[in-house]
């Protein structure tokens, strides 16, 4: 029980990596490559005079135009609409934002992952479809890039502050976003990444540089930018304006609710408007966030020439290189000096930007919940199986077998961890099992039916039952072997072998299928029950031959294992609290008989009894209220 907990606090753990993205990478990338597009000829040139000195030493890595608006699969190259795409999501700085274009091999596997994302969302026709995209690009990503679950999934980095109170102005906001010790938040990040990017193009105008020194200033500042963009671009997300309080539960639910079925807000400018999130973004929310996206990318052209000046204090270093602040190792806001000049340009900008939903209280948006977190619940299953015959040794002929089961359940919901394919349910519950007698007899004789369960190979019984679901690595049970030593020794190791095992294990093959008829999974060796039957007072007893042909009345015992490897869920319902599902499950499985005693003086022996094996199908009523 202790490993079982200490692996179930683990993936409790890992709820926030669900929730902590706004736009999918080609939707970052979209926007940006919009928002180049929409520059002037003017802009557009400097920018590519920019771009064209900062690729300088890094043409075997970045496209020679600023955007490649034809990359699709199999990329060579990446572009600068790559950078926010990168950020945040890939990355956890500037500087290491740009390692990874510039030095890893994996961030192309990334930019072909995702390039094939936007084909399929593009072709998705329903929800479902939508919904199997997004798993297998997430499987493909987490493959190719380990830290693509845990990254940032601690704070709310990618998400608006919750508004104090309705009365609040633009200027106090923003400020409150970006005074130091305020929680990390989007917008926060994108000013702080974007002051340090104009004042490194304010360097750039100001001062004469050798060209190798210009092009690592440039690619610096174009770095600081694309990263900062990133949360900007974040802030634009139904599910990460609409308030980051309350419980994990509540988080998760929320920021799922209105990315799919969007909300309508207000930008600071009194526009009304309708956003979406992750996987859900219209042409129109594209186009809107990318308005946005070119004023700040115009800010650092004016900059590069000189037009703007941000004020750099005496005391400050500025770097020729990205920042590293870690967005990934921090939770509070650091400093940094804004001049009022940098503060009066920042109105344009957030002029559009939307004004996120109030902290809790009155006048708060309506919260969601998500299936997370510890629950109790009921489980009622109609069952029925095909079995090899009975206990005897001669009863070889096929036979049915029916039964009722209830139970109570105690479990850690961790539906949708990267997606709705995820199945990280933990439970154990316990119950009692009532079985019918069997419909082969103890002969295989014309006539023996007339005596109804009285000749029965199995006759009506009951037993305790348990059942436990975790999901592994590679193998059942390995996380709870793995959970003591590498917590100890590898948390972080630890956790990403969790998200692997949520997310179908190292095979994926344990991935839910979405239809429109309901969901699929293979579930084989993610759960197993254990009855033990002829456990009370009085035990069970049957009529058997032996290998002489013998009639034995004989009491006994028997373990039965089943193991379910195929789940089909086609209704499902979560309210605020609780949940209920019907599932249909089948199972195989072996019952093995054992403490046998003869009942029957005559004989002076005990007949062998033979393990029964059977495949069958539960109909599963799953209720669960969450705590």
């Amino acid at each position: 029980m202790k490993k079982i907990f200490i692996a179930s606090f683990t993936l409790a753990t890992l709820w926030g990596m669900s929730i902590t993205r706004a736009w999918v990478y080609p939707e970052h990338r979209d926007i940006f490559l919009l928002a180049i597009q929409n520059l002037s000829t003017d802009y557009r040139s400097t920018l590519d005079a920019l771009w064209a000195e900062a690729r300088i030493g890094y043409e075997f890595r970045l496209t020679e135009s600023v955007i490649d608006a034809t990359q699709t699969t199999m990329p060579t190259h990446l572009d600068y609409a790559s950078f926010p795409a990168i950020g945040g999501d890939h990355s956890t700085s500037a500087k290491n934002m740009l390692d990874i274009i510039l030095q890893s091999e994996w961030i192309m596997d990334v930019a072909d992952i995702t390039a094939r994302l936007k084909i399929d969302l593009q072709n998705s026709t329903d929800r479902n479809m939508r919904v199997n995209a997004l798993r297998n690009s997430d499987i493909r990503l987490q493959t190719s890039d380990p830290d693509y679950a845990t990254r940032a999934g601690h704070n709310h980095v990618h998400f608006l502050l919750s508004l104090e109170n309705a009365s609040e102005s633009r200027e106090e906001y923003a400020y409150d976003c970006i005074k130091e010790g305020s929680q990390l938040n989007a917008l926060g990040v994108y000013l702080w990444y974007h002051n340090l990017a104009l004042k490194k193009m304010n360097k750039l105008s100001s001062q004469k540089l050798s060209q190798t020194e210009r092009s690592a200033l440039i690619l610096a500042a174009l770095a600081d930018e694309g990263f900062g963009l990133h949360f900007l671009e974040d802030v634009f997300a139904a599910g990460h304006a609409a308030g980051t309080w309350g419980d994990a539960s509540q988080q998760k639910g929320t920021h799922d609710f209105y990315n799919e079925h969007g909300l309508k807000t207000t930008t600071w400018s009194g526009k009304n408007i309708v956003l979406t999130g992750d996987a859900w973004m219209r042409d129109e929310d594209a186009e809107f966030a990318a308005n946005v996206i070119r004023l700040s990318l115009e800010q650092l052209l004016d900059a590069s020439r000189g037009k703007i000046n941000v004020k750099l204090y005496d005391d400050e270093l500025l770097k020729s290189e990205p920042e590293d602040f870690d967005i990934s190792k921090n939770e509070f806001m650091p400093s940094q000096k804004y001049d009022n000049k940098f503060v009066e340009m920042l109105n344009p900008i957030l002029y559009d930007t939307p004004i996120p939903g109030l902290i809790q209280g009155l006048g708060e948006l309506p919260r969601f919940r998500a299936e997370l977190g510890t629950f109790f619940g009921f489980s009622p299953s109609l069952r029925g199986a095909v079995i090899n015959g009975g206990f005897g040794l001669n009863q070889k002929s096929l036979g049915v077998i029916g039964g009722l089961e209830g139970s109570i359940r105690f479990g850690l919901g961790l539906d949708g961890i990267l997606n709705e394919a995820s199945d990280g349910l933990v439970f154990l519950d316990v119950g009692w099992r009532q079985d019918g007698s069997s419909s082969v007899g103890i002969i295989a004789e014309q006539g023996t039916e007339n005596y109804g369960a009285l000749l029965s190979a199995i006759p009506g019984r009951s037993a305790f039952s348990a059942r436990i679901r975790l999901p592994f690595y590679i193998i059942p049970g390995d996380l709870l072997i793995a959970a003591p030593i590498m917590l100890l020794l590898s948390p972080k190791d630890f956790s990403e072998m969790a998200v692997t095992a949520v997310n179908g294990g190292l095979i994926p093959w344990h991935l839910g299928m979405a239809t429109p008829i309901g969901r699929f999974q293979i579930v084989l060796g993610r759960e197993a029950a254990i009855y033990l039957f002829g456990r009370t007072k009085q035990r069970d007893a049957l009529l058997v031959f032996d290998e002489n042909g013998d009639l034995f009345i004989c009491s006994y015992r028997s373990t039965q294992i089943e193991f379910p490897f195929l789940e089909y869920r086609p209704l499902r319902s979560f309210s605020t609290d609780q949940s209920s599902t019907l599932l249909v499950q089948l199972y195989g499985g072996v019952d093995i008989p054992h403490n046998i005693e003869s009942l029957d003086p005559t004989y002076n022996r005990t007949p062998k009894l033979e393990n029964v094996w059977y495949l069958g199908v539960r109909f599963v009523f799953d209720w669960r209220h969450y705590l």
